[in-house]
């Protein structure tokens, strides 16, 4: 699903008075989701899931062309855990 596609979505559902209205919220939405990543908290939507960042430590990696070991910097990464009515969803 595109980003426009999911606009339409919540249009029809919600009922705003406009598609850009809609668009606005939605990166609204999105710009507060990554700004609270950013500090540091997470962000849970009760019964969707819940987002947050992690701490990868550095480790040893391989290049799968050349098989040359390399090391990996430590990094952060966002970590989805889907909740549980989203879970008994998908099934």
């Amino acid at each position: 699903m595109t980003k426009a596609e999911l606009v339409q979505k919540i249009h029809a559902k919600a009922g705003q008075t406009t598609k850009r209205q809609t668009e606005a919220n939605l990166d609204a939405t999105i710009d507060a989701l990554v700004e609270a990543l950013k500090a540091g908290e997470s962000v849970t939507f009760t019964g969707f899931g819940s987002f947050k960042v992690i701490t990868r430590a550095a480790r040893k990696g391989r290049n799968p062309r050349t098989g040359k070991e390399i090391n990996i910097p430590a990094g952060k990464a966002v970590k989805f855990t889907p909740g549980k009515v989203l879970k008994e969803a998908v099934k």
